[in-house]
């Protein structure tokens, strides 16, 4: 049984089989070389829109630093006024549209931009657990206030040891099975943790007051 001929044309005398790596490639440039498929175009248009919902939550400072165009800012701070669902969702597409007028560089800034607001971000998140941690170590163990002494001298720690011992009291149910609760002493003991943590000033040995009298 003859076997059934490859679907196909030619092109300059050279055979060209239907789904071939040769047939894409010449449709491709009949189709205007690489241009971005529906597909692409769709999938880069949903992410300027998110790009540009990232935009809403960015800093003043930092927004201050992107050369937008007026419009696009206009449309942002519009944007954060409308509380209507559907108006919102009408406007970020607005915002989407003008996101994909901007340049390459512009958008490449707005990335970088909202990456270092996210850093940002991360690291204040960090210093507060950090700060969190010690707040319980020290609530759950007397010894632990002598580690926080040995490494920040500087501190209080009568004010430290009261406020503990007020904090585990707030902490004591007055009905058994019920949540403890955490009062004015357990936030006052964060508070004290944080400025020690995240002041230098606090950290600093207090300046030697060398004689100011000339040698004799």
């Amino acid at each position: 049984m003859p076997r059934k001929p490859k679907k196909g044309y030619f092109v300059s005398g050279q055979f060209v089989a239907e789904g071939s790596e040769l047939d894409l490639e010449l449709k491709r440039e009949l189709k205007g070389g690489d241009a971005p498929s529906r597909t692409e175009r769709k999938r880069e248009s949903t992410e300027l829109q998110k790009l540009g919902q990232d935009l809403l939550t960015l800093r003043g400072d930092l927004m201050a630093r992107l050369a937008l165009p007026d419009k696009l800012v206009e449309a942002l701070d519009e944007a954060n006024r409308i509380s209507n669902f559907e108006g919102k969702r009408r406007q970020m597409q607005f915002i989407g549209k003008l996101m994909r007028q901007l340049d390459a560089d512009t958008l490449e800034a707005v990335r970088t931009t909202l990456a270092e607001q996210h850093r940002g971000s991360a690291s204040d998140a960090l210093a507060l657990h950090q700060v969190e941690q010690w707040r319980d170590r020290l609530l759950a163990d007397d010894a632990v206030l002598s580690d926080w002494v040995q490494q920040y001298p500087q501190s209080d720690s009568q004010q430290m040891r009261a406020l503990i011992r007020q904090a585990r009291r707030d902490a004591k149910p007055t009905v058994a099975g019920e949540t403890p609760r955490h009062g004015k002493a357990y936030r006052e003991l964060f508070q004290l943790i944080r400025a020690q943590l995240h002041d230098p000033k606090d950290n600093e040995e207090p300046p030697s007051h060398a004689s100011s009298q000339p040698d004799i």
